[in-house]
């Protein structure tokens, strides 16, 4: 065969005439399956095998016959085929947010429960959408945000609080508890005062991570005329509850922290006092406003419609 061109482009109409003499073995077989005549199939075959500078087929007047090249080519073509017939209907659920790549922030605890239903239910949904999870705190969420290389992110923040300049679909809202050790003396306590706990020391994550809810808690303390002890500091809700099993002090927990049974730890309801309210706090699914993709407003949608059950 003569040099190969330099230009490797080779159409998929050469591809798909080289499957079809290829699948017959005849000439005049393929050419009536391609709706096309004789000559001009031959033409391109011939073409397909200058291009390539490889012989595809041994041809004599009775028998058409591959060569190990093109035995080997067949399943490649056959496989770049059935990719380009493929691709309208992948277009179509891209650009539907029913295929393509979801990157996600979580905080722990919205991992404790609600994540793995969340997940669970959208694949079973929309099997092609890719979904990546990364566990990180809101201040490091919001730093991925900014750089593009998280797509949204779960984040925890004090009632109607969420992180300014990001759009959103709020998820849950939940009181917070105070987690303790179990042998602590209010462990017993039929019922919890917010008097009863002011002056026990305090476990709590850092005012970075999520800044509303740590100024909240602040700012019940101070309400009350007191200044929290803090004890130690942590950033991951399971650390916090880990330390209180040591008895370093209690924490100010959301209520889904129940369902991370930590031994040597109870959880307990703090009654509020009166003309005060508890705080709070929301979890909520954010993004940077402009920039959502289709598949990420298909998982919003479907996040804000109840639908993970």
């Amino acid at each position: 065969m003569n040099e190969p061109p330099t230009d490797p482009l080779i159409e998929l109409r050469l591809w798909r005439q080289f499957a079809a003499v290829a699948e017959t073995l005849h000439f005049g077989h393929a050419a009536r399956r391609l709706h096309m005549t004789q000559p001009p199939l031959t033409q391109a075959i011939a073409q397909l095998e200058q291009r390539l500078g490889v012989r595809l087929f041994d041809r004599t007047k009775r028998s058409v016959a591959l060569t190990p090249a093109g035995a080997a080519l067949l399943p490649e073509a056959r496989e770049l085929l059935a990719r380009a017939l493929a691709l309208p209907a992948q277009a179509r659920a891209a650009a539907g947010g029913e295929a393509g790549r979801l990157r996600l922030g979580f905080v722990s605890t919205v991992g404790f429960a609600q994540l793995p239903q969340w997940v669970r239910a959208f694949r079973q949904q929309y099997p092609n959408v890719q979904l990546e999870l990364i566990e990180a705190t809101g201040d490091v969420q919001l730093t991925l945000l900014a750089r593009g290389e998280i797509d949204a992110g779960f984040m925890l923040h004090s009632p109607g609080f969420a992180p300014a300049g990001l759009a959103r679909v709020l998820i849950a809202g939940e009181p917070l508890v105070v987690a303790l050790p179990e042998h602590h003396a209010l462990a017993t306590a039929a019922v919890l005062t917010l008097p009863m706990v002011l002056a026990e020391p305090l476990v709590i994550f850092p005012r970075r991570i999520v800044p509303s809810l740590f100024d909240a808690i602040f700012a019940m303390y101070h309400a009350a005329g007191r200044s929290p002890q803090v004890a130690q500091e942590a950033i991951q809700m399971q650390t916090i509850v880990n330390l209180v099993s040591a008895g370093l002090g209690l924490a100010w927990v959301p209520e889904s922290v129940r369902q991370f049974q930590r031994p040597g730890v109870v959880y307990r309801a703090v009654q509020a006092v009166r003309g005060r309210a508890m705080p709070g706090c929301e979890t909520s699914l954010v993004w940077a406003a402009p920039s959502a993709s289709p598949v990420l407003e298909r998982f919003a949608a479907f996040i804000a419609s109840g639908a993970m059950g």
